[in-house]
């Protein structure tokens, strides 16, 4: 096991350009929240920059640490990994109201004459606010995570590195809408009093207890990338597809549900508020 465990370190190399992207995004968000916190320290915290931040880390995590070579490997850390990317790394954003403050961070060179116009397009306007109306985020988000499950998609993604690494954009784009729903990060109107958020939730956990189940009963390895690939682990394939549908399982109802608990306390307390 140790010797496996050398061998996906010894093939792991830093991505320059992944790294570099992310840390350039971190500077420009704590350049602006550092600028905006001068009027809207009670807005923008230290909760905020650590989310931001830490959802930045996780990201690399994900995508640019070992991980990245474990996944390769095995389907339970490739499980890890997209969990991260769905389930951790876009909550973490959003949590850090990152819109204001990366806008603000950004060099006026780069956002006067290419970010500045685009950003004053109506239709780009529209265009963005239909991305993230929760019919459209949950179906983006479900359909996405659902679409690359499928046995045939998720072997090609495996052995073609340039659809892996679109897979990993799709997981993430379509997780930061569907959560842009729940988190609403200022400055969009915050709408807790919305029970409709609880189905929001409650059916995407729902999507995902479903392909988790799927394959955690399954009796046969349903990807065959991992039975044509040598296992340094030496991990059978259906006990490593089991463990990765149980990570799901329980990680991703998690993730769904401690939201939906969360939100629903709210809206209890909000009637008990009106009334005091």
């Amino acid at each position: 096991m140790s010797e496996a465990i050398e061998s996906v370190f010894a093939e792991w190399a830093i991505p320059p350009l992944l790294t570099l992207v992310i840390v350039l995004a971190g500077c420009a968000y704590v350049r602006g929240w550092l600028a905006i916190r001068k009027t809207r320290s009670a807005q923008f915290t230290p909760m905020r920059l650590n989310c931001f931040l830490l959802g930045l880390a996780v990201l690399w995590v994900a995508v640019a640490s070992p991980l990245d070579g474990f996944a390769d490997v095995l389907l339970s850390a490739h499980m890890v990994q997209h969990l991260l990317l769905m389930s951790v790394v876009p909550p973490l954003l959003l949590l850090g109201w990152p819109v204001v403050p990366f806008l603000r961070g950004l060099p006026a060179w780069i956002l006067r004459p290419a970010l500045g116009p685009l950003l004053r397009l109506a239709v780009l306007r529209r265009f963005g606010r239909w991305l993230v109306s929760p019919l459209v985020a949950w179906l983006a988000m479900n359909l996405t995570f659902l679409g690359w499950h499928v046995p045939a998609a998720y072997d090609f993604a495996l052995t073609h590195e340039n659809w892996h690494d679109f897979e990993h954009v799709c997981f993430l784009a379509s997780s930061l809408a569907f959560w842009w729903c729940v988190v609403r990060p200022w400055p969009a109107q915050r709408r807790w009093n919305n029970w409709g958020l609880l189905l929001y939730l409650f059916s995407a956990d729902i999507v995902n207890t479903a392909l988790s189940a799927v394959l955690a009963f399954c009796d046969w390895p349903v990807y065959s990338y991992y039975l044509s690939r040598p296992n340094p682990f030496h991990v059978a394939p259906l006990s490593d597809q089991i463990l990765g549908a149980v990570i799901m399982w329980v990680v991703g109802s998690f993730v769904f549900l401690g939201p939906a608990t969360w939100i629903t306390f709210r809206l209890l307390q909000a009637p008990s508020e009106r009334m005091a």
